[in-house]
């Protein structure tokens, strides 16, 4: 049974708006904060995954190939020290 009340439809009616009105708000605030981290996020240098791995991969050779420099000057020395 509905009630013909319009004190209580008024209040209804307050209460669809007012939800309506916090929804829109809740979007913009959220639009909002996304374009801002959009913002900020945008001024820093990311690099792929594959040029990661890429850098990665040469960092390790260029040890390797620097590991066996170091074996190779430590026996000069050592020959050069008899």
């Amino acid at each position: 049974m509905q009630s013909e009340n319009p004190i209580i439809a008024d209040f209804v009616k307050l209460a669809n708006s007012a939800a309506g009105t916090f929804a829109g708000m809740t979007r913009e605030a959220r639009d909002t904060a996304r374009e801002k981290m959009r913002e900020a996020m945008g001024g820093m240098d990311f690099v792929s995954r594959e040029e990661f791995d890429a850098v990665k991969d040469m960092a390790a050779n260029a040890r390797e190939k620097c590991d066996v420099l170091e074996a190779k000057i430590a026996a000069l020395e050592a020959k050069l020290a008899k």
